[in-house]
């Protein structure tokens, strides 16, 4: 039983039955979907079919200084919980960060089960076709086409930069080496600096990050262009010093 009452809690310990205060309303919500639960603000309006009976195992776990509540074996969960310890709170929060970053990447690649060559592949690419196309088009059709191709190719360059290598002669030869037939899949090694296959590597992007990356880059862009002119908020200063603006004497 969880609950948020100290008289709640003093009947259900005399009749024998556990419960567990100070519960955040998010792990509230969550243990419920875990027990198959249906949460009950007031008393009158619990029933019986309110009460979980999907949870196996509850039992109250010392680990280092603190006590942790476990609910484990429920049948059909539809929550659950990562335990997640650190040396510092610096390490966790990294650790955390980190986990959920993984997560996210598998929750892309569920809902859009599609990958792409990392290592800067596909801006390299993309920028090759961006740079064909610009070959085609004459006057100033083709300076928004040049100009994303060498944007795109920033990734690739950051990268060889990261590692400590030529950034110019890396740079080329992996211009030179899209420049062949099935090479598409060629990147940039991040930790050596050398030109790799990322497919025999198995460096991979999930397409919907890289889809979403390239949406927001142009929308940006875009947003830019459109502003005409800046103004200032900064207000004018006179010959002695001070501060005037409209109306001033």
């Amino acid at each position: 039983m969880f609950l948020s009452s100290d008289l709640a809690q003093h009947y259900l310990m005399k009749a024998n039955i556990t419960a567990i205060r100070r519960v955040r309303k998010t792990d509230n919500n969550r243990i419920a979907r875990a027990c198959g639960a249906r949460i009950a603000n007031r008393t009158d309006e619990l029933r019986e079919e309110d009460i979980g009976t999907g949870a196996g195992l509850f039992e109250v776990k010392k680990i280092g200084d603190e006590y942790f509540t476990f609910v484990t074996e429920c049948k059909d969960p539809k929550a659950c919980t990562i335990l997640l310890r650190g040396a510092s709170k610096e390490i966790l929060a990294e650790v955390e960060r980190n986990l959920q970053d993984a997560m996210q990447v598998c929750r892309n690649v569920l809902l859009e089960p599609a990958l792409l060559p990392g290592g800067g592949a596909v801006e390299m690419a993309v920028s090759k076709r961006l740079m064909e196309r610009s070959r085609s088009l004459t006057g100033v059709d083709q300076w928004p086409y040049r100009a994303v191709a060498h944007a795109l190719e920033v990734i690739p360059r950051t990268l060889i930069q990261n590692c400590g290598a030529s950034t110019i002669r890396v740079l080329t030869s992996l211009r030179a080496k899209h420049t062949q037939p099935d090479s598409v899949n060629w990147g940039v090694d991040g930790e050596t600096g050398c030109l790799s296959d990322m497919m025999e590597l198995g460096i991979w992007e999930p397409l919907a990050v890289k889809a979403q990356v390239y949406k927001t880059a142009v929308e940006t862009a875009i947003l830019l262009l459109r502003i005409d002119d800046i103004v200032s908020g900064h207000k004018k200063k006179d010959k002695d010093g001070q501060t005037g603006g409209q109306g001033a004497e």
